[in-house]
C-alpha cells in the first residue's frame, strides 16, 4: 500500500505484505509500547480488523492477530489493558471514513487461512539477551537458557534452599505469564509483620506467606504477577504457589512490571516453539505427505525469512536453522 496512518501515540505504515507499527515515545505512551518500539506485522499474522467508536471523540482501529502468530499476544493471553494493546490505533472521530478505508484494505490483504490458528510464530519478538528484576530474583535469558538468581531480600525460604536455577530451552514446553495489573491479579500484599513473625519462628506465616528470614514479605502469586516456566519433567505435577516454585519468579510492587516481563516471556515462548519439532500425524514423515497439496512458494519463502531472523537473533543454532530450512524446502 505504501501509506501511513498516524493516530494518537501509534503510527501504522503499510507495505505490500505487512505493516510496520511504530509507537511514539512520551509520557502518555504506555511503557510496554515504548519498550516494543516498533513491530513488523505480516498480514498473514492477522485474522481480521475491527473498527469501533472510542472514548472522547475517537474511533479505534484494531488489527486482530491470529492465535499462535504472535508470541507476545500468546504470552499475554488476553490480560493486557486496552491502552497496552499493540494492535490498537486510536484516531480522531472525524477520520472514521479514512479508518474504514484502511480496514477494508487490510481485509483484502488477509491470507485464505486467516481464521485458522497459525502453525508458527509470524511476528518477531525482542531478541536475547534479555533480563528483568522480579521481586524475588533476577531472570535472565541468553537465547538458549533461562536463569533465575534469587534475592535474599525477597525470595522465599523454599527458593533460597534450592538455590539459583538454570533451565535449558529444550527442557521447557512453554511459559505461563500472569500480569500484576489484570483483573483477578490485584490483591493485598502480605503484611510485613506476618513475615517477620514467621521468620522469627523459622516457619510459615499464618496467612501462608513463606518466611524468608529477611523481615520482608514475599508476595503471593494471587496478588501479584509471575512468570512460570513450564517444564517437561513436571507436566504431570500440579503447579505450586509461584512464590515457592523454583521455576517461577514473582513480580509487582515496582519489580518486573509488564513492559519488562512480557517481552521476556514472549522471547522465551518463541524460543521454545522454535526448538520444538513440528507435530505431524502418526506415521507421517516430516516432509510433505503423498497427496498433500504443495505449499505456496511465497509462504515458504516468508517462513524461511522468519527462521533467518531467529537464527540471526541467536534463537536457533546453525544446525536447527539448516534442518528447519530443509524441511520447508521439501514442501515445495
Amino acid at each position: 500500500m505504501g501509506d501511513v496512518l498516524a493516530g494518537f501515540q501509534t503510527v501504522w505504515e503499510f507495505d505490500t505484505d505487512s505493516m510496520l507499527i511504530r509507537f511514539e515515545r512520551g509520557i502518555r505512551t504506555p511503557k510496554l509500547l515504548q519498550a516494543l518500539g516498533e513491530r513488523r506485522i505480516p498480514f498473514e499474522a492477522l485474522s481480521g480488523v475491527e473498527l469501533a467508536v472510542g472514548k472522547r471523540g475517537t474511533v479505534v482501529l484494531r488489527a486482530v492477530p491470529r492465535p499462535g502468530a504472535d508470541p507476545l499476544m500468546d504470552a499475554a493471553d488476553g490480560q493486557l489493558k486496552e491502552a497496552y494493546d499493540p494492535y490498537r490505533l486510536v484516531l480522531p472521530a472525524e477520520r472514521e471514513t479514512l479508518a474504514d478505508y484502511y480496514a477494508e484494505r487490510i481485509r483484502e490483504s488477509l491470507c485464505p487461512d486467516a481464521d485458522v490458528p497459525a502453525e508458527a510464530h509470524l511476528v518477531t519478538v525482542p531478541p536475547a539477551p534479555l533480563s528483568f528484576k522480579a521481586y524475588d530474583g533476577k531472570a535472565s535469558f541468553d537465547g538458549k537458557a533461562i536463569s533465575f538468581r534469587w534475592f535474599w531480600t525477597g525470595a522465599s525460604s523454599e527458593k533460597w534452599k534450592v538455590g539459583d536455577q538454570h533451565f535449558r530451552i529444550d527442557e521447557l514446553t512453554g511459559v505461563e505469564w500472569r500480569s500484576p495489573e489484570s483483573r483477578g491479579s490485584a490483591g493485598t500484599a502480605p503484611k510485613e509483620g506476618s513475615a517477620k513473625d514467621a521468620a522469627a519462628k523459622g516457619g510459615a506465616a499464618k496467612d501462608g506467606t513463606a518466611g524468608n528470614g529477611t523481615g520482608k514479605a514475599a508476595p503471593k502469586g494471587g496478588g501479584h504477577g509471575y512468570l512460570r516456566l513450564l517444564r517437561r519433567s513436571a507436566e504431570d505435577e500440579p503447579p505450586g504457589r509461584p512464590d515457592q516454585d523454583p521455576a517461577a519468579v514473582v513480580f509487582g510492587m515496582g519489580y518486573g512490571l509488564v513492559h519488562q516481563s512480557l517481552p521476556f516471556a514472549a522471547a522465551v515462548l518463541e524460543a521454545v516453539r522454535a526448538s520444538s519439532p513440528v507435530p505431524c500425524a502418526e506415521g507421517a514423515p516430516s516432509s510433505n505427505r503423498a497427496g498433500t497439496p504443495r505449499r505456496d512458494p511465497a509462504d515458504i519463502a516468508e517462513r524461511i525469512r522468519h527462521l533467518g531472523e531467529l537464527h540471526t537473533a541467536g534463537l536457533l543454532t546453525d544446525d536447527e536453522f539448516s534442518t528447519k530450512k530443509a524441511e520447508l524446502l521439501a514442501e515445495l
